[in-house]
């Protein structure tokens, strides 16, 4: 992939809310959400800017808007909202967050709705033409709802959760409020204390802001091809949902019609979910198009709950299955995650891809995936977007090189020595990535304060020649020395002895320029590494997620609530190696053209140290320590 040939993106030539370059004007509605979870739609003139919308917020939901600002994913709008599309969702918010107060979520009543909120009952936000099927579900619901057909809450799970019914009583959505998200103010099922956008189950992935996640799986799924279900991002009202009467979680006693925003999703009637039913009936083109979706999108989420099946045989038997992936609301952290792949170690995700699958994959373009979510979720954040255009270049490089579904999904996992938890091949491959982008800048400030300009392009093209040296190094430290069933890694339990030795012998380094065939890949497994200075910012002391007798690295506790928990006790900690966010789109670029170099390197290590696993395997041997 020509990353040079995508800057236009990325410089400001046809981007969307992050590039605050497309301009809305005339009258427009937009659904605007307290941090509480109080929503209103209001109907902007031109003259409207974000004062007078806090003002009208104010008035119609007597709720506090001093030191709060108006958002718009990560833009802070302030006099122009020229930016803002049509039936778009903002948010309020503290200018400077902190634990939620006490104040209650004062949502209007039915009559306060019809006076200042003249939307339906259902709305679907920033609508467009793929969310046909959702429309007619819609309808469907609506009319059941005039006459009498009340949605119904969903028991499981830690969030709040609605079947909406059709006018024969069948589930026909399933809507999930932002604000009843786990640790969101109005969650039903006590875990709540944190505010709309406050890190949440995910540190990288912030309260109330799952719903989009599962809108941009869908929007993702071209053609069906992973089969996720219609999803769309919606305001709702109806008297069905949960409102507290502050952090505390303690409900309101009187129902009362509230506007809420969801992710709405169509129910698609299943047997049973792949925890229930042995995997070896799931047919292998299914398994791979999901894993394909979760590596493109970074699914932290996919445990065997979230795979719905449904038997095709005509005589109901248990032969021909489908598979239909949903709850993709972890999905696209602000951050590289450690992602969950339910499917990593079944059977199937060690088969080749088909031709069919590799064209596919060859199809996806990430910088245009990008666009497309910027003009349908235009809330979403640029450091969400980033994570996909990685994975996606990841999942393409990975797939020509010849990998399989494991074998990729192994190298964005992480493992745990010890009780800390370690970066993975694709974060170690970003963290080089990120480290010769910054080199390289040191290079070019250092020719700016008089070196000797042909002397930097000298160091610039030994830095291109060293790119494959450095990463091989450090993926091929463990290639012939580990268990056997494990992956490379470099051990973070010696990142304190080796940083400053490092430090020391970095400068006496000389590198040498590598062949271009496979005798580059017997330098780096000659050299132990040590890490790189810019490990030197990874932080070790946060622990990995574990909680005893938890769905491991699914993002959520086994089992419901049983009462109110603290934040604090509940929240996982997360370890953040890699950050994306902080880079400006010129460093952005060139940080993708350092990444794409590194990854063959990275790939033949790979294909190596598995080769002398299965030899070691074969012998009836393992490696000594």
């Amino acid at each position: 992939m020509a990353i040079a040939a995508c800057k236009g993106i990325f410089n400001g030539e046809c981007r969307g809310n992050n590039g605050m370059e497309r301009k809305h004007s005339g009258r427009r509605r937009v659904f605007v959400q307290t941090e509480t979870g109080c929503v209103l739609g209001i109907e902007l003139d031109r003259s409207d800017n974000a004062h007078t919308v806090k003002r009208k917020l104010q008035i119609a939901l007597h709720v506090p808007t001093e030191e709060r600002s108006l958002t718009y994913g990560d833009a802070v709008l302030k006099n122009d909202l020229s930016t803002v599309r049509n039936d778009s969702p903002l948010l309020l918010q503290r200018n400077f967050m902190h634990r939620s107060s006490s104040t209650p979520c004062l949502s209007p009543t039915g009559k306060d709705i019809q006076q200042r909120d003249q939307s339906g009952p259902i709305e679907i936000l920033v609508c467009s033409n793929h969310f046909s099927r959702t429309k007619r579900l819609v309808k469907e619901i609506v009319e059941a709802m005039k006459i009498g057909i009340d949605p119904v809450p969903v028991c499981g799970g830690l969030g709040g959760a609605y079947y909406f019914r059709n006018c024969q009583g069948e589930n026909c959505v399933i809507v999930k409020p932002t604000d009843e998200e786990p640790y969101a103010p109005n969650n039903p099922k006590g875990f709540v204390g944190k505010a709309l956008g406050q890190p949440g189950l995910k540190r990288s992935v912030r309260v109330g802001e799952t719903g989009f996640r599962e809108v941009a799986a869908y929007l993702l799924d071209y053609d069906n091809f992973a089969n996720v279900p219609s999803t769309a991002l919606v305001k709702v009202t109806h008297s069905i949902f949960n409102v507290n009467d502050g952090v505390n979680g303690n409900k309101q006693q009187e129902r009362k019609e509230v506007s809420k925003i969801a992710s709405l999703q169509e129910f698609i009637p299943h047997d049973f979910d792949a925890s229930d039913h042995g995997t070896s009936s799931f047919p292998v083109a299914a398994v791979h198009r999901i894993g394909i979706l979760d590596i493109r999108i970074l699914n932290t989420d996919r445990h065997a709950g979230n795979l719905l099946v449904r038997k095709i045989d005509a005589d109901g038997g248990l032969g021909q299955v489908e598979l239909v992936p949903i709850d993709h609301g972890l999905c696209l952290p602000e951050n590289l995650e450690d992602p969950y792949f339910e499917w990593i170690h079944w059977p199937q995700a060690s088969i080749p891809f088909t031709e069919d699958e590799l064209e596919y994959i060859s199809n996806l373009d990430p910088f245009r995936d990008s666009e497309m979510l910027r003009m349908e979720l235009p809330m979403i954040r640029e450091a969400c977007l980033r994570v996909l255009v990685v994975c996606t270049i990841f999942l393409k490089e990975a797939a020509n090189f010849g990998l399989c579904l494991a074998e990729i999904g192994e190298m964005m996992s992480r493992e745990i020595r010890g009780k800390e938890e370690e970066p993975s091949e694709l974060e170690f491959i970003c963290i080089e990535a990120r480290r010769l982008l910054e080199e390289k800048s040191m290079l070019f400030d250092n020719v700016k304060a008089g070196e000797n300009e042909f002397q930097f392009e000298i160091d610039c093209e030994e830095e291109e020649a060293d790119l494959t040296s450095n990463v091989g190094r450090k993926l091929a430290t463990q290639a012939y020395c580990r268990p056997l069933g494990g992956n490379i890694r470099n051990p973070l339990s010696k990142l304190d002895e080796n940083v400053e030795e490092w430090a020391e012998d970095e400068e006496n380094m000389m590198h040498s320029r590598p062949d271009e065939n496979a005798s580059a890949v017997q330098d780096w497994i000659s050299t132990v590494p040590r890490l790189s200075m810019s490990m030197k910012n990874v932080s070790t002391g946060e622990k990995s997620w574990r909680h005893e007798g938890a769905m491991q690295k699914s993002g959520y506790l086994a089992g419901t609530s049983s009462g109110n928990r603290s934040v604090n006790e509940q929240l996982p900690g997360s370890t953040s190696f890699v950050k994306l966010a902080d880079m400006s789109e010129d460093e952005w670029v060139h940080y993708l053209e350092n990444f794409q170099k590194l990854l063959y390197p990275a790939f033949s290590n790979r294909k190596s140290g598995s080769m002398g696993q299965r030899q070691r395997q074969r012998l009836g041997t393992s490696c000594q320590f």
